[in-house]
């Protein structure tokens, strides 16, 4: 595998079924319990060392994370984390209260890892495990890191007992795999991952994957016009800057992308002629993570081999300053012949992003879904705690939302439209690429790349103010989150938003 692509090994899940009982348990190293918010008499009764638990359980908040945390009389001394679940806790509660007990429990030396839910019905309770191992599988995979003494495992494998029936985690592991990809490439140090670097991973995933690859080059994008996403390459000292598209194609080669995911892969920013100050650049390498959402999503789509034909495009590059790099007032043409008068060569994603969305939607696919860390305005209006998304379809807004609340990757739908373009008007260009107030930025970002969307194409853009959250993120327990994949995901499969989109 390329070198820069992560060297972890594949987490190892076994299922037993019905009741839970000591043979089971013995060879856990730790056991993570999820009991309902009032537990039954039965349950304990039903639990090895029941009693035990229950009395364990009265020295804590049952609110806490872990509201039991003990170990069994076994060989093991296995320990036991256990935590409350209320009947209607959504998708997001659960997923957090998961990624806080899987770190109490996995806080001592890898092993493996017991799953039991009891006392919900079986629809129930197989929901919750799915969400517990989404969270498990997080807390498993390790960012890159550098270190001489490099960090230890944290699970070894996974061990779900308890259940009626047998899941099929396939989409959880697609999942996982798609988000813990996105999460890698965002935190490798910018020298690591530069723009070459990362266009050649791309070309080593497409061949392991069965993907089709495409880089355009920046002479291929001059002559394709590409003046907005160029006047962000021009400051690179090379040529390195690209507009990558992969195509997964389980059917005919020459089908129509049904899903376009387009990806702001701005390698690292410092935010060009306008310079960001010390703390504000410090950790610009994650400017990329809306390409490595796109690319995490598609991954997904291809492992579960979903019957839909998806690409992703990239625009890859860097946002340097420098003799040669675009300034203030630059005027600037774009792919579809827009003109841009530039205020401020920090709001380089929406410039980065308007040639690609442009190629993306000349496609014709059935959808458009873009995902950038675009704008601080995003984080202002709405924490790191949701997502901010923007569609050319304002009825969409309620199925977005929704959707969030399903999946616990939460977002926050926002109006986009020509009235808030009187904000970007121009005395010499089409538009301004942003204002110079910078009120309402978010808003005015997905007003100006709607206006780079062709010929109606049904289109989402989410501006990922939830990508980086620190403590962690409903499942996940890193910083950087890569939130956008499990939504992503959910909007197709469970929304089915593509049936709707025309």
């Amino acid at each position: 595998m390329h070198p820069l692509y992560p060297d972890s090994k594949e987490i190892r899940i076994y299922q037993q079924l019905g009741r839970v009982t000591a043979k089971q348990l013995e060879p856990l190293d730790q056991l993570l319990l999820i009991l309902p918010g009032q537990v039954p008499a039965s349950v304990w009764k039903s639990l090895p060392e029941g009693q035990k638990l229950k009395a364990a359980m009265r020295r804590r908040s049952t609110d806490a994370v872990p509201a039991l945390y003990t170990r069994l009389d076994n060989k093991k001394q296995t320990l036991v984390a256990a935590a409350t679940l209320k009947a209607d806790a959504d998708a997001f509660e659960q997923l957090s209260r998961a990624r806080k007990l899987v770190a109490s429990a996995t806080a001592e030396k890898a092993g493996s890892l017991g799953i039991a839910v009891v006392g919900f019905d079986d629809e129930a309770a197989a929901a919750i495990v799915e969400n517990v191992v989404s969270a498990a599988l997080a807390t498993a995979f390790r960012l890159p890191a550098f270190k001489s003494d490099p960090p230890s495992e944290k699970i070894r494998s996974i061990r779900i007992v308890g259940l009626a029936e047998e899941l099929d985690l396939d989409r959880v592991r697609a999942e996982a795999n798609g988000n813990n990809l996105a999460r890698w490439l965002t935190a490798m140090p910018p020298n690591k991952l530069d723009a070459a670097g990362y266009a050649d991973l791309l070309r080593a995933l497409a061949k392991e994957h069965g993907w089709k690859y495409k880089r355009y080059s920046v002479k291929e994008l001059e002559k394709m016009g590409a003046g907005a996403f160029l006047a962000v390459a021009q400051g690179n000292d090379d040529d390195s800057a690209s507009i990558v598209r992969l195509s997964y194609r389980p059917g005919a080669q020459s089908a129509k992308a049904d899903l376009s995911l387009v990806g702001k892969g701005i390698i690292f920013d410092t935010g060009g002629t306008n310079l960001k100050p010390f703390q504000a650049m410090l950790d610009m390498h994650g400017d990329m993570q809306g390409s490595a959402v796109a690319l995490g999503t598609l991954l997904a789509i291809s492992e579960l081999e979903l019957p839909l034909a998806a690409d992703a495009w990239l625009a890859i590059t860097e946002n340097r300053t420098g003799p040669t790099a675009y300034k203030s007032q630059d005027l600037i043409v774009a792919a579809n012949g827009k003109t841009i008068q530039t205020i401020h060569t920090d709001a380089e994603g929406r410039m980065a992003l308007a040639d690609t969305l442009v190629f993306a939607s000349r496609e014709a696919p059935g959808l458009i879904v873009d995902y950038a860390t675009l704008t601080g305005s995003c984080v202002n209006a709405i924490t790191t705690r949701y997502c901010g998304v923007f569609t050319n379809r304002p009825e969409w807004h309620p199925r977005l939302k929704r959707t969030g609340q399903h999946c616990g990757e939460r977002v926050w739908p926002f109006p986009i439209g020509k009235e808030f373009l009187e904000d970007l008007k121009s005395d010499v260009a089409d538009l301004q690429q942003c204002s110079v107030k910078g009120t309402g930025d978010h808003i005015l970002a997905g007003s100006f790349l709607a206006e780079f969307v062709e010929d109606d194409v049904p289109w989402i853009h989410m501006d990922l103010s939830a990508g980086n959250h620190k403590g962690g993120l409903g499942h996940v327990p890193t910083e950087v989150t890569g939130f956008g994949v499990r939504y992503t995901m959910s909007l197709v499969l469970d929304e089915k938003i593509l049936e709707s989109a025309d």
